[in-house]
C-alpha cells in the first residue's frame, strides 16, 4: 500500500508540474502572467509533500492492513488525484471565485478522507494500538476540514484571496511534520 501511493503521489506531482506552460517570449518578464499557475503550483506542492510524509508516517505506525484500509487508501488517493486539475483551473483563472471555491472542496474531501483511512487503521489495529495513542482525538484534521468548509464559503460568497490564505494557513499548521507517531514509535 505505502509502494503503491508513493507511487500515485509522484505521478501527481508530475502531472502538475508538466501543467505549468514555459512561455514563448525568452525576456523573464514573460514570466509574470504565469505567476497564478505557479502559486497555485507552490500550494498544491505543498499540500502534496504534507500528505505524503504524514501518510508514510501513518503507515510507520501499523502491522497490517485488509481491504478497509486498501479501499479507505484508494479514496484518499482519488481525492489527491484531483489536485493537478484544481491547481490548473485555479491558476489559469487566476484564482477566480469559483475555482477557488473547487479547489477547497477537494482539499476538504481528501482532508476528510485521510481522517478516514486513519480511523479505519485504528479500528483494524485497536483503540489501544500505537497509532490510536499517536493520533489521539485528531483536532488539527477535523479543524482543518472546518476550516476548509469556511473557505469554501468565504471563496464563493466574499473574497478568494481570503480563502486562499486560509489554504496556506493550513498547510502552514500541517506543514510542521506530525511528531507523534515518530515519538510513540521511538519510546
Amino acid at each position: 500500500m505505502e509502494a503503491f501511493s508513493d507511487g500515485v503521489i509522484a505521478i501527481i506531482i508530475t502531472i502538475m508540474v508538466l501543467e505549468l506552460r514555459a512561455p514563448h517570449e525568452p525576456d523573464l518578464t514573460s514570466l509574470f502572467p504565469l505567476a497564478p499557475a505557479f502559486l497555485s503550483y507552490i500550494l498544491s506542492f505543498i499540500f502534496l509533500g504534507i500528505y505524503w510524509s504524514n501518510h508514510h508516517h501513518l503507515l510507520q505506525a501499523i502491522k497490517h492492513v485488509d481491504g478497509r484500509a486498501l479501499w479507505a487508501n484508494l479514496h484518499l488517493l482519488f481525492w489527491l488525484s484531483l489536485i493537478p486539475f484544481v491547481t490548473a483551473w485555479m491558476g489559469e483563472n487566476h484564482f477566480a471565485a469559483s475555482t477557488v471555491a473547487l479547489y477547497g472542496a477537494v482539499m476538504m474531501f481528501a482532508g476528510i478522507a485521510y481522517f478516514i483511512l486513519t480511523r479505519t487503521l485504528i479500528s483494524i489495529h485497536g483503540e489501544d494500538s500505537v497509532l490510536a495513542a499517536a493520533v489521539g482525538r485528531d483536532f488539527k484534521a477535523k479543524l482543518s476540514v472546518v476550516v476548509y468548509l469556511i473557505a469554501i464559503l468565504l471563496a464563493l460568497y466574499v473574497s478568494p484571496l481570503v480563502a486562499c490564505a486560509l489554504y496556506v494557513l493550513v498547510a502552514v499548521a500541517w506543514l510542521v511534520p506530525d511528531r507523534r507517531i515518530e515519538k510513540i514509535l521511538r519510546s
